[in-house]
């Protein structure tokens, strides 16, 4: 499926931005504006003024705005690397890729998965279909992953939501939990594979290699071997997307656990739907139950109160 990159002046930016406001998502890539989640698309506006919409209804969604003049290009958005210069034949080598998902998410905890691929694998996750989680449905992403669960070696690791939300009152921003969170698979993925060594570990990057660094001062034990981070990486390396799709079912199947808890189905991102059902949640358990089913500084907590109180 073909993204659709659109122009769009500052004013008309503002004016999108209050537009998806309900339906925003926390995790914004690097020179990014906004990302919002709708139903079956993905826009991302970015502050050079390209705007990218992804999805089954992008063309819908991307008409709304018709006066930014469309154009398709599905290699507008080159991936960026912060730290060392990746090397030139990086898809074809045995690697470790780690990606997170969660982040954006009110309800549920953040995942995070460490993969290792090694190079004679990678014939054979591309022809399972292993790419990009946030290309795949829920469906997909099970039966993948479940394939790829007795084929590859990996670490996974769950921050449920009352630690993180421990973590976060006492000052922790989010980029620093995932550090710690991607360090910690890191090292527990090294130590499951040795005395075997990748030929070199990639980050989906979510922040600049220096500050990632700079996150993990005072951990015991610091990964920084052969180390590289690039946004989309998942286009770089098989492994990323490995990771991604795992870390994408360790998170479906935590939310069906959830969802099972509160005797309803919690709906996934941040936006107005989310609001309803955090309501409802109120309504059912008590305020305090929030704590366990999601992250309270997300701007949904205070709507959902409002919401709960007028029902």
């Amino acid at each position: 499926m073909t993204n659709i990159i659109m122009k769009a002046a500052p004013s008309l930016l503002e004016k999108m931005k209050d537009h998806y406001k309900q339906a925003l998502l926390e995790k914004v890539p690097q020179g990014g504006l906004f990302v919002a989640k709708t139903n079956n698309c993905t826009i991302t506006a970015y502050r050079s003024g390209k705007v990218m919409f992804q999805g089954k209804n992008n063309e819908m969604e991307a008409a709304k705005w018709g006066n930014a003049e469309p154009s398709k290009s599905p290699t507008a958005f080159k991936a960026k690397t912060s730290g060392s210069a990746l090397p030139e034949n990086i898809a074809s080598m045995s690697f470790i890729g780690s990606d997170e998902v969660g982040t954006g998410d009110y309800f549920g905890p953040i995942t995070v998965v460490s993969a290792y691929v090694r190079k004679e694998h990678i014939p054979l996750l591309k022809e399972l279909g292993v790419k990009d989680s946030k290309n795949l449905t829920d469906p997909q992403i099970m039966k993948i992953a479940k394939d790829l669960l007795s084929i590859i070696p990996y670490s996974l690791l769950k921050l449920q939501n009352e630690k993180y939300n421990r973590l976060q009152a006492s000052g922790m921003s989010q980029g620093k939990m995932k550090a710690i969170l991607h360090n910690q698979a890191l090292i527990h993925l090294l130590k499951k594979i040795s005395p075997e060594e990748p030929e070199g570990i990639l980050i989906d990057q979510f922040v600049e290699a220096n500050t990632y660094f700079r996150h993990l001062q005072g951990q015991k034990e610091i990964c920084t071997n052969n180390v590289y981070f690039s946004t989309k990486g998942e286009s770089i390396h098989i492994a990323v997307a490995a990771a991604s799709i795992l870390a994408r079912y360790a998170f479906v199947k935590a939310m069906d656990k959830l969802s099972e808890e509160a005797g309803f189905t919690l709906p996934k991102g941040a936006g107005h739907q989310v609001d309803q059902a955090a309501a409802k949640l109120i309504q059912l358990k008590g305020e305090a139950s929030l704590d366990h089913f999601t992250k309270l500084h997300f701007a949904n907590t205070e709507k959902a109160k409002k919401i709960s109180e007028s029902m």
